[in-house]
This record gives structure tokens, sequence and C-alpha cells, in this order.
């Protein structure tokens, strides 16, 4: 089995255990590059139609080209989209300094949705090479009653033996995507031909590489027009992946604190 196909078959064995195991369930859709894999790998592990709502956390300040991307791919994919509106930013934590406190609002929208829908497990994009705090991540990862991680304290997996029941009162965060790199994510899109949002390539100069609202992300320095360039780009830098997000350059616990209250 080349790595590829091993990826795709450790995660579509996840995301059927979710399914299986815990109801009601939901599968975040950021519209991103990864969570676009993501929904491609649960039509496939469920033989074309994904049984669980796709949900899309709105702040209304996503790029033009995501939401007519989003629009035209739940309708060829057939998605039950749910687009939940997050609450304005005066209603998150005013010490988060101002990028955090905006990507706040996607926790609180969540937060809405997990009470409203009375969700018992999410699925998430998240990958461990992402950011450091993520590489503290399990793929079946509790969440107390509040939604807070506490990342100190994560139950064991080997091999592939995963807590499936949630707490009382919580829910489970899964993650299908966590033993993924980004090289492995475009190799995976050349692969299948997944489509994704245009903004991941390169015009003037300049390219997304990765995608969030647009007051608080911002494109790199590219030439990268192509699948195929940016997988060479992606394997001749160091660069993180999320420089062009904000938040990531503010204080050094913002993110944590994020994470910690709920953030995906």
């Amino acid at each position: 089995m080349d790595h590829l196909a091993d990826l795709e078959a450790r995660s579509v064995y996840i995301l059927r255990e979710a399914f299986h195991h815990i109801r009601p369930l939901a599968m975040l859709w950021s519209i991103g590059k990864d969570s676009s894999v993501l929904a491609w790998l649960a039509m496939k592990a469920f033989f074309g139609r994904v049984p669980f709502p796709a949900m899309h956390l709105d702040t209304d300040m996503e790029f033009d080209e995501v939401y007519r991307f989003r629009d035209r791919i739940a309708r060829e994919w057939n998605l039950d989209l749910k687009v939940v509106k997050c609450p304005p930013v005066e209603a998150t934590d005013a010490s988060l300094p101002p990028a955090a406190r905006s990507a706040a609002r996607k926790t609180l929208g969540l937060a809405n949705a997990i009470r409203d829908f009375q969700l018992k497990g999410i699925i998430a994009g998240i990958r461990r090479d992402e950011e450091r705090l993520r590489a503290k991540e399990r793929v079946f990862s509790p969440r107390d009653e509040t939604g807070q991680w506490n990342f100190r304290e994560q139950p064991p997996e080997f091999w592939d033996q995963f807590n499936t029941a949630p707490p009382e009162g919580a829910h489970l965060r899964i993650h299908p995507l966590l033993h993924w790199t980004e090289v492995d994510i475009w190799l995976y899109i050349k692969r299948e031909s997944i489509p994704v949002v245009p903004l991941y390539f390169a015009r003037d100069g300049r390219r997304y590489r990765t995608l969030g609202e647009k007051d608080i992300t911002f494109p790199i320095e590219s030439d990268a027009a192509t699948i195929d360039e940016i997988i060479a780009e992606l394997r001749a830098t160091n660069v993180p992946e999320r420089v062009g997000r904000a938040m990531d350059h503010e204080s050094e616990d913002s993110f944590e604190r994020l994470r910690a209250a709920g953030y995906m």
C-alpha cells in the first residue's frame, strides 16, 4: 500500500468508527484545503454521500471566493450544509489580542451549534504538523461540559484503539487528518483531483497558504500557480504554514487559550 493509500485508509477507518459509535455527529467544513479533503474522505467512507451535516461556522468575514466555492461544492457533493452564524466580536473575551479575539467568534459559534444540535461528536480537519499545540491532540479528543480542552490530560491511544464514548454532558472532537502533513494534503488533492478555493494558487506573486477570515489572514509571497509548484515550494521551505495568520503573531499563549476554550 502506498503512502497516500495508507493515509486514506486510516482516515476512512476513523470516520466510520465515529459514525458507528457517536450520535448526533457533525463535520466542520471551513471550506479550506484540509476540510475539503476531509469531506472528500467522508464521501469515500460512506459510498458517495456524507451521512452527517457539514457545518460552516460563518463570521461573515470569509473571502468572496470562499463563499462561492462553498455554495457550489455543497450542491455538487450533495452536502447537508448547516451555516452557523457566529456571535459578534463584542461577545468574545476582551482580554484576548485583537486577531485572536476575532478568531474566538468561531469558538462561540461552535459552542452554540453543539448546544442547539445537541452534538456528541464534532469531526474536524486539523493536523498535528500545523501548530505545536495541535501536536498534543488525540484522534478522539474529549471536551468537557463547557467545551474546554484539557491538553495536559489526554487519553492514551494505542494501536488505533479509541475512546469513542464522550463523558456525561460533554462531547468528542474527532480528527481524521491528524496524521497527515501539509504536503500529504496537496499530494492527495492532486491524486484525487479535489477542487480547492482558487486563492491557494499564486496571482501577481502572492497566494494564500491557509485560509481564514479576511481581516486576520494574509497572503505569502509565492509564484506557485499549480499544485505541482505548491508541492515543490513546500518541500523547499521551513516557513511555518500559519505564517499568514495574524493571531499566530500575537502573544505566545493566545492560541493556547483559544484551543483550551474550544477553538478548532
